[in-house]
């Protein structure tokens, strides 16, 4: 494919381009983007939990999007809700961090010039999001406890306690059960923090979510710089589905934002990625991303619209005859998610392939448009 000359200039003849404002956005929840069968499942979790003002504790890796899930348990509320108030563990002072979560009265400290009410008081009829609660001081999960166990809080420099009305969200990338075997972690904190338990797939697993993601991103990143980008060439969407993201949903924002500043027309190309993206060693999965990347039914509308022909999955098919028909086991041959393999045999028209015994779900599939160049 010849890269791009200028924003006005012509694009090579074997250029296939993605319209991102086609992209397939259905199952977006705010910023949160649900479509693969894990994030439908931590979607129903929430739903039930909505019923309930119960303590909440979210695991997953640095980046897949933890705080989207708190508000998620926030904004699922049936009753009229409080505030959404974040307190961030990983980089609070120790010696300020009592009076932040629990308030202090004028003269506690010699700083203390008024009395204030901390954060515990501050998301009074709401959610109090612990954020990254496993790096909390260990003098300090004693206090924390006493509020969780108790639903009140002591300000600093105070004698009085205040009864609060408050939901605990806490979210963590860290085995917290691990931590309390090594004697990081209370273990009474851990127990009441982790009455109801959610885990967030990292991206990896959830690839039936790029495209959605690569389509939200460009249109708040076109709104941020006041540009218009408009397409991403197939061979930049298959690296994109191709990539580990080690930093999740965070680190595929990066790369969208990055491709937009660097483009020099209303499309991205390749050249156009992060570095990281573009040097990373890919996995062991030969035609997987393009057989996700060509997800889309052929746009045929306009004189500079084209069908893409419809061409078989090699890999696809080729695991199903390793599998003898069993569609679970292909799944794990390539390395992908069933409802992933499922959606590929459905883009090629193969969708009777293999045994069905294995398919609990069928997946409707969603569509990027191509756009031939």
């Amino acid at each position: 494919m010849e890269r791009l000359v200028s924003r006005a200039g012509a694009y090579g003849t074997d250029g296939n381009w993605l319209d991102l404002g086609l992209m397939g956005r259905a199952g977006q929840v705010g910023d949160m983007v649900v479509k693969s069968a894990g994030m439908v499942d931590l979607m129903r979790l929430l739903g039930r939990l909505s019923a309930h003002r119960t303590t909440v504790l979210i695991h997953g890796e640095s980046g897949t999007g933890k705080e989207l899930v708190a508000r998620a348990v926030w904004n699922l509320r049936r009753e009229p809700r409080g505030p959404f108030v974040t307190f961030n563990c990983s980089n609070l002072i120790e010696t300020l961090a009592e009076s932040q979560l629990f308030g202090h009265v004028k003269g506690a400290f010699t700083d203390a010039r008024e009395d204030s009410q901390g954060y515990f008081r501050a998301a009074e009829g709401g959610v109090l999001f612990l954020d990254e609660v496993g790096e909390m001081p260990m003098a300090l999960q004693a206090k924390l406890l006493r509020a969780v166990e108790y639903c009140e809080v002591q300000p600093l420099g105070s004698a009085r306690t205040f009864k609060v009305d408050v939901q605990i969200v806490a979210a963590t990338n860290r085995d917290l059960r691990k931590a309390v075997k090594e004697g990081r972690f209370r273990g009474d904190l851990f127990y009441r923090l982790n009455v109801a338990s959610v885990v967030v797939p990292p991206l990896r697993e959830r690839l039936e979510a790029i495209d959605a993601l690569v389509s939200l991103y460009a249109e708040r990143c076109n709104r941020q710089f006041g540009v218009s980008v408009r397409f991403i060439s197939r061979r930049a969407m298959e690296r994109l589905l191709a990539y580990e993201w080690p930093g999740n949903v965070r680190e595929l924002e990066h790369a969208i934002r990055c491709a937009l500043l660097l483009s020099d027309s209303d499309r991205i190309d390749l050249d156009d990625l992060p570095r990281d993206v573009l040097v990373a060693q890919l996995p062991p999965k030969p035609g997987v991303a393009e057989a996700v990347a060509s997800s889309a039914q052929p746009l045929g509308a306009g004189p500079a619209l084209a069908p893409e022909p419809v061409r078989p999955a090699p890999s696809s098919l080729s695991a199903l005859s390793h599998a003898r028909g069993n569609r679970q086991r292909a799944a794990r041959i390539l390395g992908v998610s069933r409802t992933t393999l499922y959606r590929m045999l459905m883009r090629y028209g193969l969708e009777s392939f293999g045994r069905e015994d294995d398919d609990r779900c069928a997946p409707r599939a969603a569509g990027l448009r191509l756009v031939k160049a």
